[in-house]
């Protein structure tokens, strides 16, 4: 495909690079301190926040892998994705209460808060850890793409998307971050959107497409089976992925930060709402696609499904299509590798350099270190890319795997610093230790076939749970054993912030917006609605054919 890509598709990439250049430098006369590096000058409006929050969880690996799984799975593996109502229902009310009270950039101080500072620096160690990885992976599958479309060599395309957002992230910090992701969400819907339109004049009559698909199992996205080693069934999507998600959108660094940056706590909660009651729509796009592409493609076997959507649009032969998609998914790991870059930095400097290092100093030279840790991690990626290319996948697969545990770490840690009345920091920590242990011994051995096959293989989005579950009862019982029971509700729980707010009598809402954790704002009782609805539209479209 690469000699075919031509001069007016390349115009348009270098124009969109061009284009996140130019944001960065328009954003970066706001960068006055360190604070302004993580959280802006809190001027982006809650709707380009709220942008930021989808663009950044569409990464490439959605974009190109969302279609490429509904292409051999069909619309089943949308049932992964139903949860979003209900996790931010739960993150609206009770996560970012807590953090953006606090006032501070790292959500994790949090944890010190509620539990003693060995608690934080875990948690931190665990999100540099896992945030490098995933920004290493996202990088990897992009450049590959890339490859594919334009010819350039994947490691070379490592090195050019890698210095082109340092330097937009390095010059205008968060507020860069935010008004990119706006410029690569437009981007990345409009590719979508143009390939969805010439897939339906492609295929149709639509309702002979729909025929096709029920006919090999492929339209129904409610899979009702009881059977935990498959990935995309009902169960998975609403009960273990709920899990999932909730840490993502939660207890996730990269994606609260940009909540934090609002100017209050309902531009906050209203960022957070747009995800909530836009992301289902998104993915029925992306795996509507791929299911259309089987029909397209007559169930044809690609041996790098990741390119389905590409092989199509190149086909096409329209002028410029090629070069928008490019852009897109250019825009989707650009999106999620400044949000990483820049998180990094920030836990790096609040979390170890300002606590361990240096605790005194004035606002340029955090700003400095801000900008100094962005570019380490930047280049610390590199390797960890070119690593996953050389490694055919095996190495992302195990690293995969080793991830899903430490998802199910942040779950417990967060959900019993909000809901536990017993739990310690000693406590916590050997519930820590229990669940990695116990993960070894049930993933490290063939993704849960436990030793020698004792144990019977379960699918991926359960990993969360059964690491979640360990890590909890480990914890309760370590901290009643060690520390014994607790006469009264931490400050930092869910029910000592109620309790403190009827004591004291303080205001629990600003500008008609809860302030206190555990309680509902109106905007949110929406949806859970929304989540019968998504549920019963599912049920509707199985029966389309």
């Amino acid at each position: 495909m690469a000699g075919n890509f031509g001069a007016f598709n390349w115009t348009i990439v270098i124009l969109y690079l061009l284009g996140n250049l130019l944001l960065g430098y328009m954003m970066s006369r706001r960068v006055k301190t360190s604070e302004d590096y993580y959280l802006g000058d809190r001027s982006a409006p809650w709707w380009a926040i709220g942008i930021s929050v989808v663009a950044t969880y569409v990464s490439a690996l959605s974009f190109l892998g969302g279609p490429a799984w509904a292409y051999g799975d069909g619309m089943a593996a949308l049932a992964i994705h139903v949860n979003y109502p209900l996790v931010i229902f739960v993150v609206v009310a009770v996560f970012l209460p807590f953090f953006f009270n606090s006032g501070v950039a790292s959500i994790y101080e949090y944890l010190e808060r509620r539990f003693g500072r060995a608690s934080r620096t875990v948690m931190s160690s665990l999100f540099l850890i896992t945030q490098s990885i995933t920004a290493a992976s996202i990088l990897t599958a992009t450049a590959v793409v890339v490859t594919y479309v334009t010819g350039i060599d994947a490691k070379t395309a490592v090195w050019i998307m890698t210095g082109i957002v340092l330097v937009y992230t390095l010059m205008g910090g968060m507020n860069a971050v935010i008004w990119t992701d706006v410029l690569q969400g437009f981007i990345l819907f409009l590719g979508a959107g143009i390939v969805l339109y010439c897939l339906l004049g492609e295929i149709t009559p639509l309702s002979g497409a729909l025929e096709n698909l029920a006919q090999n199992g492929k339209l129904n996205p409610i899979n009702t089976a009881l059977d935990f080693t498959v990935a995309p069934t009902i169960w998975a999507g609403v009960f273990a992925m709920t899990l999932f998600h909730i840490t993502v959108y939660g207890a996730n660094q990269m994606m609260v930060q940009r909540a934090l940056a609002a100017k209050n706590i309902g531009d906050a909660k209203k960022s957070y709402l747009l995800m909530g009651y836009a992301a289902f729509f998104i993915y029925f796009l992306f795996f509507f696609v791929g299911a259309l592409l089987y029909v397209h493609f007559k169930g044809e076997p690609f041996n790098q499904p990741n390119e389905i959507i590409l092989s199509f649009a190149n086909s096409l032969a329209i002028p410029g299509l090629m070069g928008i998609l490019a852009a897109a998914v250019l825009s989707a790991s650009m999106s999620s590798l400044s949000s990483a870059f820049n998180s990094l930095a920030t836990i790096s400097v609040t979390d170890f350099y300002r606590m361990f290092f240096k605790k005194t100093g004035d606002e340029k030279h955090f700003l400095l270190m801000s900008r100094v840790f962005t570019i380490f991690w930047g280049f610390l990626v590199i390797p960890m890319a070119y690593a996953f290319i050389s490694s055919g996948g095996s190495i992302l697969e195990a690293l995969s795997k080793a991830g899903s545990y430490f998802v199910g770490a942040k779950l417990a840690m967060f959900g019993m610093g909000f809901f536990s009345k017993h739990v310690s920091q000693r406590g916590l920590l050997i519930g820590v230790f229990a669940g990695f242990m116990g993960m070894i011994i049930f993933v490290g051995f063939g993704g849960l076939g436990g030793v020698n096959g004792l144990y019977p293989q379960i699918a991926w989005p359960w990993y969360v749970a059964i690491g979640g579950i360990i890590n909890i009862s480990v914890s309760w019982v370590a901290s009643v054993l060690l520390d014994g029971f607790k006469a009264e509700w931490h400050p930092q729980s869910v029910p000592g912030q109620l309790k403190a707010f009827r004591d004291s009598g303080a205001e629990q809402k600003v500008g008609g917006w809860y302030i206190v954790p555990g309680k509902i704002d109106r905007a949110a009782w929406g949806l859970p609605f929304m989540f019968l609805a998504i549920i019963g539209f599912l049920i509707w479209f199985g029966t389309l054919a």
